[in-house]
Parts: C-alpha cells; structure tokens; sequence
C-alpha cells in the first residue's frame, strides 16, 4: 500500500481533511451541507462571484435548500470563494459543474475541461480528484487523467483519481443525499479504495464498480432508462387518446402488478438537466465505434414532439369553443420542469409559451415557485407569475396544466378556468371543459 494513498486514507476517516467542491449548484450545494454536518471542513469554489457572495453571507439560491441551513454551515467552518488557486488547500477536489449539450444535440464538455484546466496548476500531491458530472463512457480516462498528469503526478500513485456520479432528485422528500447509494469507480484499485474512504463517512450505501467508464456507463443507463420508458408511454398516451382510453387510469391499473413492470407517466415532454440531456452522450459517443443508438434517438423524438401535441390539443379546445388560437389569451401552469421546485433546465414548459405565442395568441404564467421569469440563454419572457384568483382565471381563454405542483388549488383552477388542456392527468374525472393532452 503506498504511503500517499494510506496517509490520505487516514485522514480522510479521521476528518482531518478539506473537502473541496467545485461547482456549488444543485449538486454541489447539498454534498457540501452533507459533508458540514459531518464535521468535515468544505471549502467551496464557484466562478459564479455572486453565488459565493451570497453563500459566505449564508444565504441560498436553491428554493428547496433552505437559507438557514446555509447560514449553519457558514458559521461552522464552510466558506466558498471564486480563486481556484485555493483548490491546493484541498485534500478531495469533487467537481459538480454542469454537461449541456451544444445546439447540434453534442456534448459541451467545457466547464468540465475549463474546470480542470482552471485546477490543474494548482494540483499536488496527496489529493484525491473526483468527478460527479454526468458524461460519455472514458471522459474522466480521455479528458481528466492527461490533464491532471500533465505537471508530473502519477495518478494511483501520489493522486487519485475517481468518477462518481451524482444522483439527486430536487424536491423529492423521501431521499437525501445521505440516503441514496453511490456508485464509486476509479481509474485504478488504489483510486477506488482512495474514492471509497471520500465517499463512506458521507453516504450511506456505496456501490464499487471496476472502472471510472463502467461507472459513467452506470449513470447514462440509469438516465436513458428513464428517458426511453417516458417515450414509451408519451407514444401510449397518443395512442389511447385516439381509442378514447384515459392512458393514466391504464399506467395505474398495470402498476398493480407486483414484478416485471414499473409505472411512467406521460407528460408535456421532458426537461431538467439529466433525462433530456444525458442519453446524447452515449448517442454521440456510439458513433465513435461506429454504433446506432435506435432506442435513444426514438424515445428523443416522441418525448421531443410532446410540446407540439399539447399545442394540437389546445387548438383543438379552443376551436371546440369556436376560437382561434391566435388572440386568445392563454395562461401555461407551472414553468419548473417537474413539480414543487424552481429549477426550469430544458422546462418543455418554456417550449409551449414559445409554441404559443408563435401562434399569435397571448401568453402568461402562473407558478409559485418561479415568481419572475428568469433570464435564460436561449429564452426570453418578460413575464411575471400571475396570481391564481377566480377573476384572474376567467380573464383566460384556456389554461395549460404543464407542470403540476402541489401549492396549485386544482379546485379552483377546475371551478373558473374556460378551458384546462391538462398535460399530467391531474384531473381523472371527465368534464366538457377538460382536454386531456
């Protein structure tokens, strides 16, 4: 067992370590309150200056993170700065910066390799590099090992090297970061059991697997999973709307049965920054080895055609009350990409408003989690949440339900809205002014 890996052993089991983490956002926020509360002292690095100014001051920009929390961890030793030279006081280097993919659907691997370029001066030994952004199978091999050896560190030797993905689910209560296992690979046996001891005071569960491309691999399953079966049952949902089926009293009922099936519902398409994102890299990375990715590519498709059938059925509607789309004045519930949170990534709710008003109707929102639209790269809304109210709700031709978040009073949607085009099956009971889409 070489010194370096056992001495960085010892100190990590024994607390006597700084953690660092890169990228303080909806991954990197809740490692570091996990890693605080532990005892272990974080040190957090951002480019973003105003995040970091906001987190010193002990403040959250994360809705479902609460401030308080924040403001602890500050007080207990946590601090978070924009000087990536700070890195070399870090003993365990976590990058959590974001994978898009570029506007030809490829991967855009530029905060990773900035990241690791902005790092690597400042590496040395006795550290232990791991990275937790979802990517292609050999990144952490093809883009992070030259670069981290490149000043004459042995990776396995004197640092470590580790791919560990993240796997959060904002907004849902019954996991933490704490409580879902971890899968652990790294470049070599030393890296993993390097990677493990990081990793164990921290988490629960931890899932070792033989190399950092098989834990890459393990995350875009994982995601592709999730993204081809929503296909599966967006293409079912067409189908049963068209036989006059309700497909949400259907996923229900096969949902009884105790093994070989687990229930997906339909929705307006897909957003957030993993499921209509991730299953590219593998696509892109296929080809590479001369490969096809059919499924991927299919599910892409259908899930990417949801906003559009939304549309169709919101046409529908209005023309069913004999009224055109163009003029009419349409309120889209919920903006976030799933309910009870404020994250709008690839939200096929901003899809629809566009949809919408390139139609020449008017279009507004409402969503208690996003009380001003904000500003996004490739949208652009000056829109502030409106009010839902019995007065406000009949001003509206239609409402789409897009996203169905728990603060949202169904009833009284249901009691004054002219039209409801209902994307998530919120309302199971038929009524004349309910489409269901």
């Amino acid at each position: 067992m070489s010194n370096t890996k056992s001495m960085l052993i010892n100190k990590l089991v024994s607390k006597e370590v700084v953690i660092g983490i890169v990228g303080l956002g909806y991954v990197g926020l809740p490692l570091m309150l996990r890693y605080n509360d532990i005892g272990f002292r974080v040190l957090g690095i951002d480019i973003d200056q105003q995040k970091v100014d906001k987190l010193n001051a002990g403040q959250s920009y994360i809705e479902h993170i609460a401030s308080e929390k924040v403001a602890r961890a500050t007080k207990s030793g946590f601090e978070a700065t924009a000087d990536f030279s700070r890195v070399a006081e870090a003993d365990a280097v976590i990058l959590c910066v974001p994978t898009p993919l570029n506007k030809y659907r490829e991967p855009d691997m530029s905060f990773v390799i900035n990241t690791i370029d902005a790092l690597k001066p400042y590496l040395r030994k006795g550290q232990v590099v791991s990275l937790e952004s979802t990517t292609y199978p050999g990144t952490t091999e093809e883009e992070l090992l030259p670069r981290v050896q490149e000043g004459g560190l042995v990776v396995g030797e004197n640092i470590f090297l580790v791919y560990s993905p993240e796997r959060e689910d904002p907004g849902n209560p019954d996991f933490e970061t704490r409580t879902i296992p971890k899968v652990v690979g790294g470049h070599t046996p030393a890296c993993r059991e390097v990677g493990m001891a990081l990793y164990e005071p921290a988490i629960d569960r931890l899932v070792p697997v033989s190399s950092t491309k098989a834990a890459e691999m393990t995350k875009l399953l994982e995601n592709i999973h999730r993204a081809v079966n929503i296909g599966l049952v967006n293409e079912m949902k067409i189908v049963a709307d068209r036989m006059g089926i309700d497909i949400f009293e259907v996923v229900d009922a096969a949902a009884t049965k105790p093994f070989g099936f687990t229930p997906y519902y339909p929705g307006p398409g897909l957003g957030g920054h993993c499921i209509p994102i991730d299953p590219f890299y593998l696509t892109w990375k296929a080809r590479e080895y001369g490969l096809h990715t059919r499924f991927i590519e299919l599910s892409g498709e259908v899930n990417r055609a949801m906003p559009e059938y939304v549309l169709g059925k919101l046409m529908d509607g209005l023309n069913d009350h004999g009224k055109a789309l163009k003029g009419s004045r349409v309120l889209v519930l919920g903006i976030a990409y799933k309910k009870n949170v404020d994250d709008m990534r690839e939200s096929p709710s901003v899809e629809i408003m566009e949809l919408i008003e390139a139609k020449g109707a008017e279009v507004n929102y409402s969503d208690p989690h996003v009380p001003v639209f904000p500003k996004m790269r490739e949208h652009h809304f000056e829109l502030a949440s409106v009010e839902l109210s019995a007065e406000n709700l009949t001003a509206f031709d239609a409402v789409v339900l897009a996203t169905d978040h728990d603060r949202f009073d169904f009833e009284l949607i249901q009691r004054h809205a002219k039209l409801i085009v209902d994307s998530r099956g919120t309302y199971r009971e038929p009524a004349s002014h309910i489409i269901k889409a």
